[in-house]
C-alpha cells in the first residue's frame, strides 16, 4: 500500500477502522489491515471523511471588495458594481486572486469545486481563460469544473450567443445561465438547454434569485429537464423565490424538482446578505426552503457562491463556516436535522456534480480529510482543524504547516 490510516472514525456507530490507499484509490477498509504501507498515519480515533465538494463558487470575482463597495447591499447594486469592475480585471490579477481562493479551499479540505466563470463583450474571455488554465495547473490538487456563465445575460447583449458557443469550444465543462437577468427568461432557458444538448454537457443555472415569487421560472426549467431527458444533469443555485410560494404550490414544485432530479444549491452567505433589503420589519430570511426540499426528496447542497466582493463582503472558503451559518438560518439545528448537514457538503454536491468516484468506499478516489475531532456528528459543530488533506492519495495540505503543501 502507498498509505494506511490506522484507527480512524468513519462511522459513529461502528468501531475504529483502518483505511488503505494505493495508486490514488481506496483499496481496503477494515478494523485491522495486516498489510503495511510506505506511509502510515496514526488516526488516534480522529474522523476521516470524504473531501468537501464546493458546488457553486465564483473564483475570478473573489477578493475585490475593497476596490468598489456595494453600499446598498442590494442585488441590483452588486450586479452593477461587478459589471463596472470586470473590464479592469487583468489575467495576472484574476490568476493571483483565484489561486488564493483555491489554496484556501484545499487547506479547508475541499477536493472538488464547480467554478462559474464569466465572460461578456465588455471583458471578453479573460476570466474564463484563466479559470480554464487553473483547472489544468491544479488538476492534481483540486478538481475544477468550469461553468460557462453569462452573468449579464445572453439575449440582451449582441454577440453573447456566439460567445456561449465559443466558451464550450474552449473547453467549459458545464453550461451556465441566469434567466432572471435577461430579456426573455424562457428563451434564455431554451438556449441553455439547446447548447447543453449540443455539447453533451450538464446545466447549472442561477435561478429565481428574488424575495418574491412573481416571476419564477423553475417549473419551466423542471419540465424542460424532463422533456430533454436531462434528469440528474441540472443544478440550480439560489432559488430563493421558492420560499415565498404558498405551501400547496411549493409542495407541487418540490415534487416536480424531485421528478426531474434537479439539485438545489443553497447559498446562505450571499442570499442572507442581499435578500429582503426592501423589508421594513419582520425581515425575511430569503433562503431556499432547505428543509422542505430535503424532506421532499430533492438533492440539496450548501455552497459558498462569492467571497469578499459586492455580492458577499466576507467569507473564507471554508465550507464548515457555510454549514454553521445554515444551521440556524435554515432551522437545521435539531438533533435529526444536524445529521443531514454534513452530506450537504460532501455526498450531495458530489451527486450534483456527477462525481462517480467520490466517497469513502473501496474503489473510490482517495480524496479524504482527516479531522481533529472524534465523532462524525461533531464535524460541523467543532470546526476542527483539517489535520491532513488527500487528493487521489496524495497529501496536499496539513494542519502542521497551516498551508497547502503543494502550492
Amino acid at each position: 500500500m502507498d498509505l494506511i490510516f490506522r484507527n480512524v472514525r468513519i462511522d459513529d456507530a461502528k468501531p475504529l477502522m483502518d483505511v488503505a490507499v494505493r495508486n490514488g484509490k481506496i483499496t481496503e477498509i477494515a478494523q485491522t489491515i495486516t498489510a503495511t504501507a510506505t506511509q502510515e498515519i496514526q488516526g488516534n480515533g480522529n474522523v476521516l471523511i470524504p473531501g468537501f465538494v464546493e458546488g457553486h463558487l465564483h473564483l475570478e470575482k473573489a477578493n475585490v471588495m475593497q476596490r468598489k463597495a456595494n453600499r446598498s447591499g442590494t442585488l441590483t447594486e452588486a450586479i452593477a458594481v461587478t459589471a463596472e469592475l470586470k473590464p479592469t480585471l487583468t489575467r495576472e490579477d484574476i490568476r493571483e486572486r483565484s489561486t488564493q481562493v483555491l489554496r484556501a479551499l484545499v487547506q479547508a479540505g475541499t477536493t472538488h469545486v464547480r467554478a462559474h466563470a464569466e465572460f461578456d463583450p465588455a471583458q471578453g474571455f479573460t476570466g474564463l481563460e484563466v479559470v480554464l488554465e487553473l483547472r489544468e495547473t491544479f488538476r492534481d490538487v483540486i478538481d475544477i469544473q468550469v461553468v460557462a456563465f453569462p452573468q449579464e445575460g445572453i439575449l440582451k447583449l449582441p454577440g453573447m450567443k456566439a460567445m456561449m458557443v465559443e466558451a464550450m469550444e474552449r473547453g467549459a465543462d458545464v453550461v451556465g445561465g441566469i434567466p432572471y437577468n435577461d430579456a426573455s427568461p424562457l428563451e434564455h432557458i431554451d438556449f441553455v438547454f439547446d447548447l447543453a444538448q449540443r455539447y453533451g454537457k450538464d446545466i447549472d443555472l442561477h435561478q429565481d434569485f428574488a424575495d418574491d415569487a412573481e416571476h419564477m421560472t423553475i417549473e419551466y426549467v423542471a419540465r424542460r429537464t424532463l422533456a430533454a431527458g436531462y434528469q440528474g444533469r441540472v443544478s440550480v443555485g439560489h432559488l430563493t423565490s421558492l420560499a415565498a410560494v404558498e405551501p400547496a404550490r411549493q409542495s407541487r414544485i418540490i415534487a416536480l424538482l424531485r421528478e426531474a432530479d434537479i439539485s438545489v444549491m443553497c447559498l446562505p452567505a450571499t442570499d442572507l446578505h442581499l435578500g429582503a433589503r426592501g423589508d421594513s420589519h419582520n425581515v425575511r430570511r430569503t433562503l431556499t426552503p432547505v428543509r422542505a426540499l430535503r424532506d421532499g426528496g430533492v438533492n440539496v447542497c450548501l455552497a459558498t457562491n462569492n467571497i469578499r466582493n459586492a455580492f458577499t463582503p466576507y467569507g473564507t472558503g471554508d465550507l464548515l463556516h457555510i454549514a454553521q451559518l445554515a444551521i440556524p438560518a435554515c432551522h437545521l439545528g435539531g438533533a435529526d436535522d444536524q445529521a443531514t448537514v454534513l452530506p450537504m457538503l460532501t455526498s450531495n454536491p458530489a451527486k450534483a456534480l456527477g462525481l462517480q468516484s467520490h466517497g469513502l468506499a473501496v474503489g473510490n478516489d482517495a480524496d479524504l480529510v482527516l479531522m481533529d475531532t472524534h465523532r462524525i456528528s461533531d464535524v460541523i459543530l467543532d470546526l476542527p482543524a483539517r489535520l491532513m488533506v488527500l487528493k487521489r492519495g496524495r497529501v496536499v495540505a496539513t494542519a502542521e504547516q497551516r498551508r497547502s503543501v503543494v502550492f
